[in-house]
């Protein structure tokens, strides 16, 4: 007699934590390559790897208790969710001959950023290029009046005091070619930066999921595709913003499916959390990213942005010549 052989309501408890591990799995993989503009679809996704991390649980209980069937869907199930998460986690990065420029990303929160912290940061880290999103009328002053358009003196700001939709640039290098992306709820940006190689830059900001209808959501992210698609006529592009969407999210991945590529990716530093920043919990899901298009990331540092509810991300960006 064994305890894992013979212990038959232990044995059952087993099955029904491998059938409910199971269903669990299978809900996370559905969501993980559906496109399809339903919001609980597209919560869940944001959460896959919580989901097949409890699959993973499961599976051990059914190891434990040799319920073989069960054990071997389960592992089929987490090995096509780890074939698209774990690339993540493998750099694939390549050298690039050419000089580098830190490029910062950061959400607002409706104005609420400490203007002096934000503009401590861009100092202290020697930021090339900031984008910011939820920019208001009264930050930028502000901002301004604590010395960032000092700091980085090329700047397209469209500030909104209404609400989250304003956004902004600023550069230490030239602007030119400035223009709204059309399609959106937020604003989204686009610039040529004249950087000792210019490069087009697209500061980004769908409207946040759950809280934008899903059809509209659905839509803004393939618009953004769209425009990512255009852009890529270009030899070096760099998007950054609060994308409002995680890497499994199968609209997400269809956006470097045009020729771009996730810093975090490249780096394989695996899913970077940027959100909630201002809970007394971690942060759960990646949604604020710089993409690459003919560029290379060299580094990639998660930052706090005092009074806002996302973490920003700074990262130092090799543009070749």
């Amino acid at each position: 007699m064994g305890f894992t052989t013979d212990n038959v309501p232990a044995r059952r408890i087993a099955q029904v934590a491998g059938v409910g591990g199971i269903a669990v799995g299978v809900i996370a993989l559905i969501s993980l390559y559906s496109t399809k503009p339903i919001n609980p679809l597209i919560a869940v996704a944001s959460f896959v790897p919580m989901l097949l991390a409890v699959t993973l649980a499961a599976s051990l209980i059914c190891l434990v208790f040799r319920r073989w069937i069960l054990l071997a869907i389960s592992v089929v199930l987490i090995a096509v969710g780890a074939s698209v998460i774990s690339p993540l986690y493998v750099a694939n990065s390549s050298e690039i001959d050419g000089p580098s420029l830190r490029v910062m990303q950061a959400n607002l929160l409706f104005g609420q950023a400490d203007p002096v912290s934000l503009t401590a940061t861009v100092r202290e880290k020697a930021v090339d290029v900031l984008t910011v999103q939820e920019l208001t009328t009264s930050l930028e002053g502000s901002l301004r009046d604590q010395g960032l358009e000092q700091l980085l003196p090329h700047h397209y700001l469209v500030p909104d005091e209404a609400g989250g939709g304003g956004a902004g640039i600023y550069s230490r290098y030239p602007l030119t070619e400035t223009r709204e992306l059309n399609g959106f709820g937020p604003t989204n940006l686009v610039a040529e930066v004249g950087f000792s190689t210019a490069f087009t830059l697209l500061a980004v900001h769908p409207g946040p999921a759950y809280v934008t209808p899903p059809d509209v959501w659905t839509a803004e992210l393939s618009t953004l595709r769209n425009a990512l698609d255009a852009a890529a006529a270009e030899e070096t592009v760099i998007v950054s913003g609060d994308f409002n969407t995680t890497f499994t999210h199968k609209q997400f991945r269809d956006l470097l499916d045009v020729g771009y590529s996730d810093t975090a990716d490249q780096l394989g530093v695996g899913i970077v959390r940027t959100y909630p920043a201002d809970k007394k919990f971690p942060a759960i899901v990646g949604i604020d990213h710089v993409l690459l298009r003919g560029a290379q990331a060299k580094s990639l540092e998660r930052i706090e942005i005092e009074g806002s509810d996302h973490y920003g991300l700074i990262v130092d960006v090799a543009i070749p010549q």
